[in-house]
C-alpha cells in the first residue's frame, strides 16, 4: 500500500509538471522510481532501466492529457510537431538501444548532469528567431529538423524523459513564447514516449532478474499507480501555464530541472 501511496502521489506531481513545462513528468518520475526500487531492493543492475523505461510508458498517457488541454487553448504548432517527428521517432528507438549498453549506475549520473545543463540554458539564454508574427516557420530545412528531432529522441529515451526539457529550450532558443513552446513540446513528447517505451520492453525481454509485473523493462505496478493520477492532474498544469507570466514560467521551470539534477547526482 506504501509503495501505491508513493506512485499516486508522484503520478499526480508529474502530471501537473507535465502540463505546466511540457516535459512529460520524466525528470520527476525517473528518480521517484529509482528510490521506489532501491527500498524494495530491486537489483542495482536494472533499477535505472526500469526506471526509464516504465516512465516513458507513463509519458504515453500524461501527454495525451496534456495535449488536449494544451490543445483547446490554441497554443500547439502543428507544424513545428510535423517537422520533428519523424526524428523523434527514429532517435527514441535507437536511445533505447543504446541505453541498453550503459550500465545503471553512468545513466544515473548522465540524467543528472543533463538536467543541470539545461537548467543552466534556460536561466541564461540566447534567443533566435524561429517564427515570423504569424506563426510560421521561418527555417523550412526538413534535414535540421529530422536531425534535431533524431537528437532530442534519442537523448529523451535514455533519459526516460519526454523530450521537453530538450525540445523547450530548442523552441524558446528560436524565440517562442514559454507558453507555445510548452504546448508544442507537450506533443513532441508523444512519439517519444511511444517509441521508447516500444524499445525498452523490447530490449528487456532476454534479462531474467527482473521483478514480478515486469513487462521488458517495464514494471507495471508503477505505471498504473502513475498514469491514472498523472492523467488526472496534467489539465491542471497546462492551465497554469497558460496564467503565468513567460518570464515566470521560464524561472520556474529553471529551478525545477536544478533541483531534479542534483537530487539524481545525490543518488
Amino acid at each position: 500500500m506504501s509503495a501505491f501511496i508513493l506512485y499516486a502521489f508522484a503520478g499526480a506531481g508529474a502530471g501537473v509538471i507535465a502540463g505546466l513545462f511540457g516535459v512529460g513528468g520524466g525528470l520527476l518520475m525517473v528518480p521517484v522510481l529509482v528510490w521506489s526500487f532501491q527500498a524494495n531492493q530491486f537489483s542495482p543492475e536494472i533499477s535505472m532501466h526500469l526506471a526509464v523505461g516504465t516512465s516513458l510508458a507513463i509519458i504515453v498517457v500524461t501527454s495525451l492529457s496534456s495535449i488536449v488541454a494544451h490543445q483547446r487553448k490554441g497554443a500547439v504548432l502543428w507544424s513545428i510537431v510535423q517537422k520533428l517527428a519523424p526524428g523523434l521517432l527514429i532517435g527514441s528507438l535507437i536511445g533505447a538501444f543504446v541505453a541498453k549498453q550503459l550500465p545503471s549506475a553512468w545513466l544515473g549520473r548522465a540524467f543528472g548532469i543533463f538536467t543541470l545543463l539545461v537548467a543552466l540554458q534556460m536561466a541564461f539564454q540566447y534567443t533566435k528567431p524561429l517564427l515570423t508574427n504569424d506563426g510560421e516557420i521561418v527555417s523550412t530545412n526538413l534535414f535540421e529538423m529530422f536531425g534535431i528531432g533524431t537528437l532530442i529522441g534519442g537523448l529523451s529515451s535514455i533519459l526516460g524523459i519526454g523530450g521537453g526539457s530538450l525540445t523547450v529550450p530548442f523552441l524558446t532558443h528560436r524565440h517562442l513564447s514559454m507558453q507555445r513552446a510548452v504546448a508544442t513540446a507537450s506533443v513532441c513528447g508523444l512519439p517519444i514516449a511511444l517509441a521508447g517505451a516500444v524499445g525498452f520492453i523490447l530490449i528487456g525481454q532476454d534479462v531474467t532478474h527482473l521483478p514480478e509485473g515486469s513487462m521488458g523493462y517495464l514494471y507495471l505496478p508503477a505505471f498504473l499507480g502513475m498514469a491514472l493520477f498523472s492523467l488526472l492532474t496534467a489539465p491542471f498544469g497546462a492551465a497554469l501555464a497558460h496564467r503565468l507570466k513567460d518570464l515566470q514560467l521560464r524561472r520556474f521551470f529553471s529551478i525545477f530541472l536544478m533541483l531534479m539534477g542534483l537530487k539524481m547526482l545525490l543518488i
